[in-house]
């Protein structure tokens, strides 16, 4: 798969509508250089992230066209690979040839068509949403990093959007009450959330179904709030939250709904990997809240927690407004950007080995991230989804 020089990596400009990121920035260029990786960048691919062509120059990297980043480049890295840009992926999926390998987001727990495409060109992939959670993966993360760029802008558009302000203030004229921000989900999306919203001088109160995370919460000044809820194994090995059934969420929602009458800002950010964010926030209970009051989805792009979310538009009921921002990240890209790039050089570290890029499926991180390879749809659940047979162990 490698050429004689070496290792070639490239960089590709994002293509999906309204991205802003980039895959790699100048700065992590210099974590492969003793792995003597040769880059190549596509010309203008860090722009939109404040990384002009000169600073990847600077690092040593060679300016391309996205023809030659396609036809030369061993690896080639995006933040949205065919998966998560389903507007553009056709042209990319032309450009990428057999034995090349391809690493970045994918959804391919929801785009099981892109991986069938992606196996069917022969190429590797390597899902970054699929990175296991475990203690030597967490440099790799990029699901955390990303949702921690969620969370703090989530509470700016907020912060931007309510008709008062979040600090409580004592001025000549008299005292302004403070803003009550409630936060449903104390994943990584959540804490940053709440941390943001204390910063900016909200009172904070947050839920999360895992009681576990309750000392996180009150470590950051938040109050946690406690629903009379069986809700034992909420989480899944990974660290993530599972998906506890309809009757579960019913008896959540009426429990809810008086608590969110106490709060001007609700921010949800629940979501289950591979599936519909569950619904935590209907429309009786926005009528509930006072007008003025404003409800910011963050869990959007997977069909939103609240049930009258509309992913990229802002809504009104009962004087309540409802926000369903879509790819929170891209709108802070230089940091994003600065975040993803650490993880994804991280990784590409992690799997060159001796100058070549080495894909042990016997490998944890490997097995877990790797969907496409040798032709083949390897993942389990991948496969699954795409009503495949299942492959006989390794």
């Amino acid at each position: 798969m490698e050429n004689a020089r070496g290792l070639t990596v490239g960089v590709a400009r994002e293509s999906a509508p309204g991205e802003r990121r980039v895959a790699v920035v100048p700065g992590a260029i210099p974590l492969l250089q003793k792995t003597h990786v040769q880059w190549l960048v596509e010309a203008g691919a860090g722009k939109a992230a404040g990384f002009p062509d000169a600073e990847y120059s600077d690092k040593g990297a060679r300016l391309a066209s996205r023809a030659e980043v396609f036809g030369t480049a061993d690896v080639v890295l995006q933040v949205r690979g065919p998966g998560a840009n389903p507007e553009n992926a056709a042209p990319d999926l032309a450009l990428l040839r057999r034995g090349q390998t391809a690493i970045g987001f994918g959804e391919p727990l929801t785009s099981a068509d892109a991986a069938r495409a992606l196996a069917g060109r022969g190429v590797n992939f390597l899902a970054m949403e699929l990175m296991p959670r475990i203690t030597r993966a967490q440099s790799m993360d990029a699901l955390s990093s990303m949702a921690t760029v969620a969370g703090y802008k989530a509470v700016l558009i907020a912060a931007d959007t309510l008709p008062r302000m979040f600090p409580m203030l004592t001025t000549a004229a008299g005292t302004v009450a403070p803003a009550r921000v409630l936060v449903i989900g104390a994943g990584v999306a959540g804490l940053q959330a709440i941390a943001t919203a204390r910063r900016l001088g909200a009172v904070v109160s947050a839920y999360d179904v895992r009681a576990a995370v309750k000392e996180q919460v009150e470590s950051l000044g938040a109050r946690f709030v406690e629903l009379d809820l069986e809700s034992g194994g909420a989480e899944d090995k990974g660290g993530y939250a599972k998906d506890l059934g309809q009757d579960f969420y019913c008896r959540q929602q009426a429990l809810m709904a008086e608590v969110l009458a106490q709060n001007n800002v609700v921010i949800t950010t629940a979501a289950v990997p591979g599936r519909r964010a569950p619904v935590l926030v209907t429309r009786e209970m926005v009528s509930r809240m006072a007008p003025g009051s404003l409800v910011v989805d963050i869990a959007a792009e997977r069909g939103g927690n609240c049930e009258l979310t509309v992913p990229g538009e802002t809504v009104e009921a009962a004087g309540v407004q409802i926000l369903g921002p879509v790819n929170l990240p891209s709108m802070i890209p230089y940091h994003a950007s600065q975040l993803y790039a650490r993880n994804i050089a991280t990784f590409l570290l992690y799997l060159v080995k001796d100058g070549r890029l080495q894909l042990d499926r016997a490998d944890e991180i490997v097995r877990e991230t790797l969907v496409t390879f040798d032709g083949e749809v390897v993942h389990p659940r991948v496969r699954e989804l795409a009503c495949l047979p299942a492959l006989p162990s390794i």
